[in-house]
């Protein structure tokens, strides 16, 4: 068995939360990032977690976790995501590792098994749901063409890959300055394979105020199970 370490990405600025710390937001009155931690550590396949989170966030990050029996340190992020996942990886001494949304604090057990086993097979892997609306591609409003529905799939996390392999990628999108808005796409850049495992649809990421309502729903059903 290999030493899986997962890596919480929880560093951003949450513009867009309207001043809400979304971070240590109480969702069915837990904070949100420790409902995230808590919910990968249900994964046998996780050995240990590391948390990546804001420089003003590092002590209480640390306090609310240090109980948590998977949990191994916090550490800073840096000015981009892509930083914030290198220093992560800097912490760890697994052979493979997870990299997970702090802000999706519903993941579950399966979602995360999947997609290691698929990762450990394939070399990239994350889990992925079919996209059910239509979608449009426009510039300036005009809608240019609709791609077919049955080949978008929306891309959730962990995003699992073989740990020196997403150093050395993520190093060289870093050094050709690319814009990243996950990890698979860093691999997909340098024309590495990455494989779509099923995902969960209450495996939403909180992004907005009103992402926080839906949090409340899920949480009050699975926590009355």
């Amino acid at each position: 068995m290999k030493k899986v370490n997962c890596i919480i990405v929880a560093a951003g600025s949450a513009s867009r939360m309207r001043g809400i710390d979304k971070a240590l937001a109480p969702i069915g009155g837990v904070p949100m990032l420790l409902r995230t931690v808590r919910a990968v550590a249900k994964s046998e396949k996780i050995d240990e977690i590391i948390v990546v989170t804001r420089q003003d966030l590092l002590q209480c990050v640390t306090e609310l976790c240090k109980n948590e029996p998977k949990f191994r340190t916090a550490v800073c992020g840096g000015s981009s995501r892509t930083e914030s996942v290198q220093n992560g990886l800097a912490a760890t001494d697994a052979q493979m590792v997870a990299i997970h949304d702090g802000a999706r604090p519903f993941v579950s057990v399966a979602s995360i098994d999947r997609a290691i086993e698929a990762a450990e097979k394939f070399g990239a892997a994350a889990p992925a749901i079919p996209v059910k609306d239509t979608v449009k591609v426009a510039k300036n409003s005009e809608i240019l063409h609709t791609p077919d529905r049955s080949t978008l799939y929306a891309v959730q996390t962990p995003q699992v890959f073989y740990t020196q392999e997403i150093r050395s990628t993520l190093e060289t999108a870093m050094q050709q300055k690319l814009a990243l808005t996950d990890d698979c796409s860093a691999m997909e850049a340098i024309g590495k394979r990455v494989i779509l495992t099923e995902g969960d649809d209450e495996n939403i990421k909180i992004t907005t105020p009103i992402d926080l309502d839906f949090a409340e729903a899920i949480a009050k059903r699975r926590d009355a199970l």
